[in-house]
């Protein structure tokens, strides 16, 4: 059987990619299910899949760098003079201002990518979150302003946060609505992977930046470079995206010179699929930011683990990532979206104890091990298909709105609270204690957050092998 199961996922994987690589120099065609229809556009899907995977790269490079220096950095700059566990608490906390603002950000640059065009709103996110990024680098700390310095940081995460929430429905719309559908959970995991890619690229230059400015000096100008230094790939994400077509849905759409309010109908008529679709990220989003952000606080201050081996320990979780992610997209459009979302929330909530009993060795070898099965198996087999579940159960016209709202709406339910819910649990707990480990309390909730992944996911209809949601006319 394992036989079997290994050889499904390599023909899976392969027959994408010889998918993907047919669309090169000639003209792209959407093969339907019920029709076929020629698309608008003669450019190949090779430079979409490159474009929407490197800008959503960028985008988070920006955003996970903020995150990790939210535990090593931020509260000793920025909120000096609290306890340990305050200053981790009050970082994280400003670093959730960003996860509230990216539903604020979905809302706002759905309705734009709705009306105006995917290819802008994707040019502007890029360029408001590469901005945000930019000031942060240049913001004096504490010492300097005064309060002043924490509240212009969390304005800053702020706008990062609403780049960030207008960003990945138009990625993901790139590659599904030039894409063939029977290839959607393929196709539509390049952006999700693109994540992973920024996940380690900000990790390597967190170690990077920590070997040239070693001391004090990283925490004084060395933590700063790469918010400076991102500049450059914003220029490099900015020039491919801008060379990209609009895609062919949103232009049959604009030919129908529809009007409509985006936000209202896309509420009135798909409030249902939004509520499930923040639902269902659940299980996906509040262990990622365990497994990340808050880990390296745990490590580090209670296990007293080296910090330069949990963050070699994440590089190898990214890069395991960006292979299993588009490989369980490819598997979604076999065995289906929906029924692999649920065998992903059963095994992340088997792999919650697991987790934890490997991290607490102090083996260096378990603990890199735990660390790349966590996002390298369990996270990504809730995140591969996630792209394609959520977006094809929204027409054209509401689609980027709807989409993008139901994603980013789990990052105040789940994803922004996991590690500051984490931190308060920490607190008040011995991790050692042997009648009531404190890690034992956090695999719950990590199995709860499960849980409500696989109850939503029993109420999503599955699109796979069919037409996505389509205008009522």
């Amino acid at each position: 059987m394992l036989q079997v199961f290994h050889a499904t996922f390599i023909a899976a994987i392969l027959t994408d990619i010889c998918t993907v690589a047919s669309y090169q120099g000639g003209s792209m065609t959407t093969l339907r299910f019920d029709t076929i229809e020629d698309t608008a556009s003669h450019e190949s899907m090779f430079p979409i899949i490159v474009a929407s995977t490197i800008g959503s790269a960028i985008e988070w490079l920006d955003f996970f760098y903020y995150s990790f220096l939210a535990v090593t950095v931020f509260p000793a700059v920025f909120f000096p003079g609290l306890n340990p566990y305050a200053g981790v608490i009050a970082a994280f906390t400003t670093n959730f201002v960003g996860f509230v603002a990216r539903p604020l950000g979905s809302i706002f640059f759905g309705r734009f990518g709705d009306r105006v065009g995917r290819k802008p709103t994707l040019a502007t996110t890029l360029l408001l979150i590469g901005i945000a990024t930019m000031l942060i680098g240049v913001l004096p700390g504490y010492a300097t302003l005064g309060l002043l310095a924490p509240l212009l940081l969390a304005l800053l995460r702020f706008l990062q946060g609403v780049g960030v929430g207008g960003e990945w429905g138009g990625s993901v719309l790139l590659t599904m609505e030039f894409g063939n559908p029977a290839r959607r959970g393929f196709l539509t995991s390049w952006p999700q992977a693109g994540a992973l890619v920024g996940l380690g690229l900000s990790v390597t230059s967190l170690l990077l930046f920590k070997n040239l400015y070693p001391g004090e000096a990283f925490q004084s100008i060395g933590w700063r470079m790469p918010f400076l230094l991102s500049t450059m790939l914003l220029l490099v994400g900015l020039y491919i995206r801008l060379r990209i077509p609009e895609t062919t849905a949103f232009l049959h759409l604009q030919q129908q010179r529809q009007s409509h309010k985006v936000m209202g109908q896309t509420w009135r008529r798909y409030w249902r699929e939004i509520l499930l679709s923040a639902l269902v990220r659940s299980g996906e989003q509040a262990p990622f930011y365990i497994f990340t952000t808050f880990m390296l606080s745990y490590g580090v201050e209670i296990l007293h683990w080296e910090a330069s081996l949990l963050y070699r320990g994440l590089i190898l979780a990214a890069l395991l990532a960006c292979i299993t992610i588009p490989i369980y997209g490819a598997l979604s459009d076999r065995i289906g979206r929906r029924r692999l979302t649920m065998y992903g929330t059963l095994l992340m909530g088997a792999c919650a104890i697991p987790y934890f009993l490997l991290f607490n060795t102090g083996n260096p070898v378990l603990i890199v091990l735990a660390i790349a099965l966590s996002l390298g198996g369990c996270h990504a087999c809730l995140y591969g298909p996630q792209a394609a579940l959520i977006a094809e159960r929204f027409p054209t016209r509401f689609r980027y709105t709807g989409a993008t709202l139901g994603y980013q709406l789990a990052s105040i339910i789940a994803g922004g609270p996991a590690p500051i819910i984490a931190t308060y649990l920490l607190s008040r707990a011995q991790p050692h204690n042997p009648t009531y480990p404190v890690w034992v309390l956090i695999a719950i909730y990590l199995m709860i957050m499960a849980l409500s992944s696989l109850l939503a996911a029993c109420y999503l209809k599955d699109y796979t092998g069919q037409d996505a949601v389509e205008d009522l006319m």
